[in-house]
């Protein structure tokens, strides 16, 4: 699982950029120590993935740690970016097998 996940998050790191959903600045301390689902209270769903889900998933693959085996993260993502539109097709691909890849749908 871990070289699909990696695969993945490669994918998800690279769609955000394209979708210019990418930061160069980043989110602040005290935005990221949100105790609310996805640090939805503090940041955009897009920050989230950037800041925090991205770089807990690398580091727990560097460390050979445990992967989570129960994400859900596509309903947030669907909400999130609908106003978007069909633009976000692509992204909302990459989250969903994500998804299904941690909970071992795949």
């Amino acid at each position: 699982m871990s070289d699909a996940v990696k695969y993945l998050l490669i994918q998800l790191e690279t769609e955000l950029q394209q979708r210019q959903l990418w930061s160069s600045v980043p989110a602040s301390d005290v935005a990221m120590a949100s105790e609310m689902p996805f640090c939805c209270d503090t940041l955009r769903l897009e920050q989230w993935l950037q800041f925090i889900f991205l770089p807990k998933i690398q580091a727990l693959l560097a460390a050979q740690r445990p992967l989570p085996t129960n994400v859900s993260i596509l309903p947030m993502a669907e909400e999130a970016f609908k106003t978007y539109g069909q633009r976000m097709t692509p992204l909302l691909q990459i989250i969903h097998r994500l998804d299904q890849t941690f909970s071992g749908d795949v």
